[in-house]
């Protein structure tokens, strides 16, 4: 019973063959070490890869060279996910060695066949904290700041989801974005609540649009945690939100930012742009998204 109860609880590190996958494999298991929680390293092979083989397969064929075809497009196929499972396997062994030279006790590796976001909700009830690279193998062969899956899967989970970036560096000082409403709320409970953080410095940052119930809302996110033994700073600081944070996060040698995600509807952030996605790409940090 003690091993299902435990499963319940693991933490997910969601890796592709980037560079990337060193560091969210560190991230994962120091919070899976503070968690006393179990690891799992999850790969998912993308059954429909965006690339072809070169050959042109347009035009008016035959039907029976249009079976040979298709039968051969099937065996291309087949040997490309076997050939991309077994680089998987190399690949999620060597992360798993990785993770328990840390110290790390239990650590498992899974491979999918699939899309990433169906698989991840398929698993999401055994989840307590989700870790993935800010950017992955497509954004690095693009450069594009955010890859395209974080935001895809903030969406899809209703989990903390922990993003990394470049170079593991254990978190000294954290500070959490708070903005009075319920998911930051939540949030403040869930540090009080959880080892994660336990023993590590934390700031407050109230910022954007001034309201005069802000100092009360303040009061109570670090009465929260002091209440639990945490050692809180805090300020309040109008502005444009992510230029604030931005500063602070310099200002106060920030290296974990903590912050509500996307708690807009996806047609908003379509016409106005998210928030969310703008602090990730500004934020040069390891950023936890609550939901």
């Amino acid at each position: 019973m003690g091993q299902i109860m435990k499963n319940e609880n693991k933490v997910l590190a969601c890796v592709d063959q980037s560079h990337f996958s060193d560091y969210v494999a560190d991230y994962a298991a120091w919070a899976a070490r503070r968690l006393e929680a179990p690891l799992e390293f999850l790969h998912v092979i993308d059954n429909h890869p965006e690339i072809g083989s070169g050959k042109d397969h347009s035009g008016a064929i035959g039907i029976d060279a249009q079976e040979n075809l298709l039968a051969q497009l099937a065996t291309e196929d087949e040997t490309r996910i076997k050939a991309a499972r077994e680089r998987g396997r190399v690949f999620l062994n060597r992360l798993r060695e990785r993770a328990l030279a840390t110290g790390v006790e239990s650590v498992d590796v899974r491979q999918r066949l699939g899309e990433l976001e169906e698989t991840l909700a398929e698993q999401e009830s055994g989840v307590r904290l989700l870790v993935m690279g800010r950017k992955g193998e497509v954004a690095e062969a693009t450069q594009r700041e955010l890859g395209r899956n974080v935001e895809r899967v903030v969406r899809a989970l209703h989990k903390p989801i922990l993003t990394v970036m470049e170079n593991f560096t254990e978190p000294r000082r954290v500070m959490i974005a708070f903005d009075g409403g319920s998911v930051t709320r939540r949030g403040v409970k869930m540090v009080a609540d959880s080892p994660l953080f336990r023993g590590i410095p934390v700031h407050l940052l109230m910022s954007g649009k001034e309201s005069h119930d802000a100092p009360k809302q303040l009061g109570w996110a670090r009465t929260t945690l002091e209440a639990v033994g945490f050692e809180v700073s805090a300020s309040l600081i109008p502005g444009e939100a992510k230029s604030v944070i931005a500063r602070t996060v310099r200002d106060q040698s920030i290296d974990l930012l903590i912050m509500g995600a996307y708690s807009h509807s996806l047609l908003r952030t379509l016409v106005f742009g998210s928030k969310t996605a703008d602090l990730l790409r500004s934020a040069t940090i390891p950023t936890l998204l609550l939901r």
